[in-house]
């Protein structure tokens, strides 16, 4: 009985020892593979004889593990929508072919790096044909609430290189010098005209005509003036009217006094500012603080538009996308505006090693893994999403290399005991001659 349960351990003892090869076999070959995670055997004794009496040998058996929770190193690349997770966390992928047969929800599985690029229809997609998942943003560029416990809220990542956009002017500030002698007693009068360029919500340029009109006053100086405004997209349509007094006093000489609506939002003393509607919708105009030298002044005998600025850009091509640490999807455009389109997250479980492993280094939740939750990248337990990079295998094939050696080592000595036991037995055959 002994003998035989010699032979079965010696039998056990190489089947485990090839299974722990066949995890050597597997990392090395894949020491070059971007986000690949090793495989772990662990040997466990078997004991199957009882307390006293005759020993029986039990073997051995062994369980692989593959270890999802190590980290490669990062590598730099040259594509910005390469990606890699630098701490805990992984990516929300989905298979190219579930996408395009658009059966219905596709699987959500998990990657802690990958390299993206736009493919036909405009999504994220690697070469081995998964799709980068996010949540969309609204037009604004907010992230609307979705549920953090189920994949439902994510979308594939589509990116519509051929996009334009633009974005309408809804603030202008004013800094312009009045001369001072226009409003002197003999003065001729004239007005003074400036026209300032904006964009409407299509994109479209219009102009605001802003003129400036000088009270004379028989004697004296009045250091009054007219402001008024009118819309190229309103044609005849004053949209404000404001009455604008100068102070003349030695320390706030030239800063506006005060400031009296006639047509149009109200001043707000407090801002600056008052409120105008174009064509398009309304429209702040900052002329400055009352006593500030900032916006509308008086001074000397010229009219200088001193400074004008706004918001809003014209009709631009989208240029560039690029993900930040935050996992915020942005697209640059040739006008110099960036959109927020996209938001991905970063997902965590209790026991990343409990996933099940699929092709392409992804990986699925299970039961063994426990429920998982979808967080901002850089938030809670998770890292930040790095781009411009990609993981490395988590190989060490020099330590792998050792591990086969040791491996070999022992299996030549499983294949001695079951040598040996032959022996052993043809002795035991050989008493009966």
């Amino acid at each position: 009985m002994t003998i035989s349960s010699s032979l079965n351990a010696g039998v056990a003892g190489l089947t485990a020892n090839a299974t722990r090869l066949g995890t050597i076999a597997d990392n090395i070959a894949n020491s070059a593979t971007y986000g690949y995670k090793r495989m772990e055997a662990d040997f466990h004794s078997m004991v199957i004889s009882s307390q006293g009496g005759t020993y029986s040998a039990g073997g051995v058996r062994t369980t692989t593990q593959r270890l999802i929770d190590q980290r490669g190193a990062l590598v730099a690349s040259n594509n910005p929508t390469d990606l890699a997770v630098r701490g805990a966390g992984l990516l929300p992928v989905a298979r190219a072919s579930e996408i395009n047969a658009g059966n219905g929800q596709s699987q959500m599985l998990l990657s802690t790096t990958g390299s993206f690029r736009t493919d036909a229809n405009g999504y994220l997609a690697s070469e081995s044909g998964l799709v980068l998942l996010g949540w969309p943003a609204n037009p604004d560029g907010t992230i609307p609430t979705y549920p953090r416990d189920t994949a439902d809220g994510l979308e594939p990542v589509q990116v519509n290189v051929n996009q334009f956009t633009g974005e309408p002017t809804t603030r202008i500030s004013l800094g312009v010098n009045l001369p001072a002698t226009a409003t002197e007693a003999a003065a001729a009068g004239d007005s003074s005209e400036l026209s300032i360029e904006y964009y409407d919500n299509m994109g479209t340029s219009e102009s605001l005509s802003v003129e400036f009109t000088p009270n004379v006053p028989a004697t004296g100086v009045s250091n009054e003036w007219t402001m008024t405004i009118t819309d190229s997209a309103l044609p005849g349509v004053v949209i404000g009217e404001y009455t604008l007094t100068f102070d003349d006093s030695r320390t706030a000489g030239g800063t506006l006094a005060s400031v009296t609506t006639v047509a149009g939002g109200a001043y707000d003393p407090a801002t600056g500012e008052f409120e105008v509607t174009v064509d398009g919708g309304p429209m702040a105009v900052n002329i400055g603080l009352i006593g500030d030298s900032d916006g509308l002044t008086q001074l000397s005998d010229v009219f200088a538009p001193v400074s004008i600025s706004k918001d809003g850009t014209p009709v631009g091509n989208m240029t560039s996308v690029e993900v930040d640490a935050n996992g915020m999807v942005h697209a640059f455009f040739d006008t110099g505006i960036t959109r927020t389109i996209y938001q991905i997250p970063l997902v965590s479980m209790p026991n990343p090693n409990g996933m099940v492993a699929y092709d392409q280094q992804t990986y699925a939740a299970s039961p063994e893994s426990g429920t998982f939750f979808l967080w901002d990248a850089g938030d809670g337990p998770t890292g930040d999403i790095v781009a411009y990079a990609r993981e490395e295998s988590t190989t060490d094939v020099a330590g792998e290399l050792t591990s086969m050696i040791e491996t070999q080592r022992a299996y030549t000595s499983n294949a001695k005991v079951i040598q040996t036991v032959d022996e052993m037995l043809q002795e035991t055959a050989n008493i009966k001659r």
